[in-house]
């Protein structure tokens, strides 16, 4: 396998508190990956860095695309594959994404902002948004109101999505997009998300271990640190944090 994304001694510290500490991990071209934990890990502090949501400058550590050099003691090296060219390759769906006051058809749009319309209708169709997008009084050119308001929590989710879709990014980020949801909005979601990461580079934060467990690599945080790697069912035989977590996940009996 192919490393496409590298993270080396990413240390993020706030005021009295160390969020990541020496943080390695690689990323193989093609695989998903889940990062779990409990609340605080650092899982979605991991992905801020990653996404840029933390400015280079204020962590410290590098991070690497392709074999290329993408930060350098939290500046862009221009002359190298810099920041801004890195995040070009990343698309991601947050938790609570931004939903614009606009269109249907132009919050999607915003993945790329010269995709034409039967672009934006395939990107909603893979995104299990069409049929929710036809039906709104205006079809794609619906006013969705200011953050969304018109939009319930699975609907704005999947023009999320929508948006990755289109963006065409060699990396899908998605940080506990589907926590928040009602069951049959997470199905309608989790469905579209499946879809995604067939094709293309993965990495995933989520509490709901269910989600992940046919993920490639699970990556366990702890108190800012990876403490374990491996598969669900690698990971649960080593009867670590991650073994601990499942058994209070699933009632099934199915994995613990």
């Amino acid at each position: 396998m192919t490393t496409l994304l590298e993270m080396r001694k990413i240390t993020k510290t706030f005021p009295g508190v160390k969020a990541l500490s020496d943080v390695d991990l690689k990323v193989e071209e093609g695989e998903i990956h889940a990062l779990v934990g409990e609340n605080g890990a650092g899982k979605s502090t991991l992905m801020k860095v990653l996404s840029g949501v933390y400015p280079h400058g204020s962590y410290e550590g590098e991070i690497y695309y392709a074999g290329e050099l993408a930060t350098f003691s939290g500046i862009a090296d221009s002359e190298k594959k810099g920041v801004i060219i890195i995040h070009q390759e990343l698309a991601l769906v947050p938790q609570d994404p931004a939903i614009f006051a606009a269109s249907a058809r132009e919050n999607i749009r915003f993945g790329r902002l010269d995709a034409s319309d039967a672009e934006i209708e395939a990107a909603a169709r893979a995104a299990n948004a069409h049929e929710f997008i036809t039906a709104l009084p205006e079809g794609y050119d619906t006013y969705v109101g200011e953050r969304g308001v018109m939009l319930s929590g699975g609907q704005k989710q999947r023009i999320a999505i929508a948006r990755a879709i289109l963006r065409d990014a060699a990396v899908l980020l998605l940080d506990e997009a589907t926590s928040a949801l009602d069951a049959e909005s997470e199905r309608a979601v989790q469905q579209a998300v499946d879809a995604m990461a067939r094709t293309r580079t993965t990495i995933i934060v989520a509490h709901r271990l269910a989600t992940v467990k046919k993920a490639d690599r699970i990556v366990v945080m702890d108190q800012g640190r990876i403490v374990a790697q491996g598969t669900h069912d690698s990971l649960v035989a080593e009867n670590g944090l991650y073994a601990r977590l499942a058994r209070l996940q699933f009632t099934d009996g199915e994995a613990a």
